[in-house]
């Protein structure tokens, strides 16, 4: 059976037929650049969080097209003997520069680049993109989640994810985001991350009464007992709970919480707070659950609800509301006798117009560690000492960065098809998201019409892009 996660033919069918096509009209060695953007925010909120690179890197070097992979394509009938005897012996030479994982990214500017042969660039454009799409729309969610919530969040949606490989991926991207732990402990396996859980309704259920399940998980779990108190009557079962944990309180043990997955969750947790505290069990933890997101999460918490920890599940995992995050994948420079020329694609509408030429993204920081804007510029072209930015949907809107300390966003992933970075840890993925949120203005991050941060192109740049259209265009400027 194949690993599709890693299989050549994790891919569109175009890309195949394209990489034919170069093939035989001579272009498969011809150098090409192509750049990773989104074009909106998701959740129409004000920043993502980039994650995906892990995958990226996975895919790309272990990329091969296997002897099963040649056979299915020959079955296709659709593919050239000598083509399919190239792509058995392809060893892909492309440079990749990417982002590093759990850093702060905005609409339009690049995030990925990858350079080399351009049939190389092609044939992997597919996985790139659903690695990156997804994983960051997760991880954007949970760092939302993250900022309603204000307390540990375990991430538990891996019954509700999409497929296997999507529930493990979601689940690594929620912690990247921010979450404290998961529930899926393959991911825990896979990429060192916390795992944890409390217990479901059905053990309550498989025991003569809710006290004596209560009893036994306790006796099972003493170091780290969370009792689910809704399976019959949440009051009752609360009563039950503080039952068990005072008697654990007097064998020396200590009832970590009780969880509540049902009901008005304001009103339950409320109740239950009053309750544990007038029993003496002041330091029991309330986790709540139930469909919860980062709307329902500040609605709770602003009618009061009482809580220590969450667990979020379904609108977590699966990035609710948003289907898809619409990250592209562009061809912008050709090399031409030795030099990088830069191409783009133009349209009737502004928003789908690409950046030509070899670019990078260079992050100005003001004298207070706030981001104070991005700028994308050629690598090959420089920077204007005017250090002018102008956004690419309207061309009259400019912003001075000179003045403010800078580093450039796409460091080395690959060079030469070798991997070159090693930066793939989870843990201080989330420890660079939450440091990169802390240098967004508050106005940045709100759930709800959040202030634009400032992106745009450098003012050479934008001047080359201008005359590039007026010339596909067949205007005089």
């Amino acid at each position: 059976m194949t690993n599709t996660a890693k299989s050549a033919l994790l891919t569109d069918l175009y890309q195949i037929t394209m990489a034919q096509g170069f093939y035989h009209n001579d272009k498969a060695e011809v150098e090409a650049c192509y750049y990773l953007f989104f074009r909106d925010y998701p959740f129409n909120g004000g920043y993502a969080i980039a994650c995906g690179m892990a995958q990226i890197a996975d895919y790309v070097q272990n990329f091969n097209f296997d002897n099963e992979d040649i056979e299915y394509l020959r079955n296709l009938n659709m593919f050239a003997e000598d083509f399919l005897q190239y792509l058995s012996e392809l060893k892909l030479k492309v440079n990749i520069d990417c982002v590093l994982e759990g850093s702060i990214v905005f609409p339009q500017e690049p995030v990925l680049r990858v350079s080399g042969p351009i049939l190389h660039c092609q044939l992997i454009e597919t996985a790139i993109l659903n690695a990156f799409n997804f994983q960051t729309l997760v991880a954007t969610k949970a760092s939302r989640v993250m900022s309603a919530a204000q307390c540990p969040v375990m991430e538990f949606g891996l019954r509700r994810a999409q497929g296997y490989s999507g529930g493990v991926w979601a689940s690594r991207a929620a912690i990247v985001g921010g979450c404290s732990s998961t529930s899926d402990v393959e991911a825990g396996r896979q990429f060192n991350i916390p795992v944890a859980g409390t217990h479901a309704h059905s053990w309550v259920m498989a025991f003569e009464n809710e006290l004596d399940a209560f009893r036994a998980y306790a006796k099972e779990f003493a170091n780290n007992c969370v009792l689910l108190v809704d399976t019959y009557d949440i009051e009752q079962g609360v009563k039950n709970a503080i039952t068990v944990g005072l008697e654990m309180k007097e064998r020396g043990q200590h009832l970590a919480g009780i969880r509540i997955d049902s009901g008005d969750l304001t009103w339950v947790s409320k109740s239950a707070r009053k309750m544990l505290d007038e029993a003496g069990l002041t330091d029991c933890g309330i986790v709540l659950s139930n469909d919860l997101d980062e709307y329902s999460i500040k609605s709770i918490k602003n009618e009061g609800g009482s809580f220590t920890n969450l667990g979020v599940g379904t609108k977590l995992a699966t990035a609710y509301d948003q289907a898809a995050l619409g990250g592209v994948y562009k061809l912008a420079a050709i090399k031409k006798n030795g030099q990088w020329q830069g191409i783009m694609k133009i349209s009737e509408t502004s928003e789908k117009m690409t950046i030509p030429g070899f670019l990078n993204v260079r992050r100005y920081v003001d004298k207070y560690s706030k981001l104070a804007g991005d700028m994308i510029y050629d690598v090959f072209d420089g920077v204007e000492d005017v250090q002018i930015i102008v956004d690419p949907k309207d061309n009259l809107r400019r912003k001075q960065l000179a003045g403010n300390d800078y580093y450039d966003l796409l460091m080395p992933m690959f060079k030469d098809g070798k991997l070159v970075m090693d930066d793939f840890d989870t843990m201080t993925a989330q420890t660079r998201a939450k440091e990169g949120l802390a240098t967004l203005d508050e106005t940045q991050k709100r759930t709800l019409n959040p202030h634009t941060y400032p992106v745009g192109l450098e003012h050479s740049l934008n001047r080359k892009r201008t005359k590039l259209v007026a010339k596909i265009r067949g205007v005089k400027l």
